[in-house]
């Protein structure tokens, strides 16, 4: 959430480049603008792999008689 919030804010001050960049240089900011949409959102969507190992799966139930052996 942090870095696509930073990357929108990044593309508004490239907006406001736009009206007061003078010439061929407002392709700069303009491409900034159209392009920082995308890269948030790939940014955003990117996950970190788990820290941990895999949970294993328990194996199976065994009941056991209250006197102390298998039922």
């Amino acid at each position: 959430m942090i870095k696509y919030s930073v990357a929108m804010g990044v593309r508004l001050v490239c907006i406001a480049a736009c009206f007061l960049v003078p010439g061929w240089w407002i392709l700069i900011p303009a491409a900034g603008a159209v392009f920082l949409p995308y890269v948030a959102v790939v940014a955003a969507n990117t996950v970190a792999p788990p820290q941990g190992r895999d949970v294993e799966r328990p194996g199976a139930i065994v009941r056991v008689d209250p006197r102390g052996g298998p039922a």
